[in-house]
């Protein structure tokens, strides 16, 4: 099985590198790319444990973008980047910070709304990671017996992004994404493959012309939110583009919205994944 959309505690996962990956191998997924937000921290280290454990890691990144002509976000997929590669770093480390103080600023407010929660609680459930994401939140309202679930009406409750102040929930906090196109160029300077991620979750089929043009390689046919529509009109948009379809179970562990999203759940076959193999070697040559 194949797996090209992965997650691990580095950003939004409860599950460490190592666990992730053994999980992989006993779900009997033979490549697996390991996509975290906005990182290519701990990449080098999953390669390593891969190798050990007979799983191919293909080093990657889901970046966390925007596209800002028609006012929605967009996740851009970079499979087999550069580990540390500077240009990664240069374009993503503010947008890391930022999340993290916004996550400082979002525990203030639910503190001030009477939950008895502290930030050095939050903070230590991403202790291995990049910084403390709303999941981190929610599970320290969970320790706390506030909800029983990540997500469900508490997670509505303080979290939602509604178009007016009242309908937003009370912690939200908003943050500036990076910019869809920025996202695509800095994949491809790391030598990456740019793959537009779950277009179905943020209505993304739109743009996916305009993102062609700019170096967008590949679009994320199978996705646990996607639908038997959404399915179908990634694949026919590929296909008109040339664009390489790929899939993956957006793996999160405990932290992952449905339960059905397991390693390889949504494994895209090996007719195109060698395809995206082809696609990586004549982009090589360029």
């Amino acid at each position: 099985m194949i797996d090209l959309h992965c997650h691990t505690n580095i950003s939004d996962n409860s599950f460490s590198i190592e666990e992730v990956i053994e999980l992989a191998k006993d779900k009997g997924v033979k490549h697996l790319a390991i996509t975290d937000h906005d990182t290519t921290k701990g990449l080098l280290q999953a390669i390593q444990i891969g190798q050990t454990l007979g799983v191919e890691i293909i080093p990657g990144i889901e970046i966390s973008a925007y596209d800002y002509e028609r006012n929605r976000r967009a996740h851009i997929l970079g499979l087999y980047i550069t580990p540390n590669h500077p240009s990664i770093a240069e374009l993503c480390g503010p947008l890391v910070a930022k999340r993290h103080e916004a996550s400082w600023q979002m525990v203030k407010l639910i503190k001030n709304a009477g939950y008895d929660i502290t930030w050095e609680e939050v903070n230590a459930l991403c202790e291995d990671g990049t910084g403390v994401y709303k999941q981190h939140i929610m599970h320290a309202l969970l320790n706390k017996g506030y909800t029983d679930k990540i997500y469900g009406d508490l997670y509505q409750k303080l979290f939602k992004r509604g178009e007016t102040l009242q309908e937003k929930g009370l912690a939200f906090v908003s943050i500036d994404y990076i910019d869809v196109l920025d996202a695509i160029r800095v994949i491809k300077e790391a030598g990456g493959i740019p793959v537009l991620a779950h277009p179905g979750q943020f209505d993304n089929f739109s743009a996916v012309d305009e993102w062609a043009r700019a170096g967008l390689e590949g679009i994320e046919v199978l996705h646990p939110l996607h639908d038997n529509k959404d399915e179908i009109k990634a694949r026919t948009i590929a296909e008109k583009l040339n664009l390489i379809q790929t899939g993956g179970s957006d793996f999160h562990g405990f932290y992952g919205e449905s339960a059905n999203n397991y390693i390889g759940s949504k494994s895209i076959g090996f007719e195109h994944f060698n395809q995206l193999l082809e696609r990586k070697k004549v982009l090589q040559m360029k």
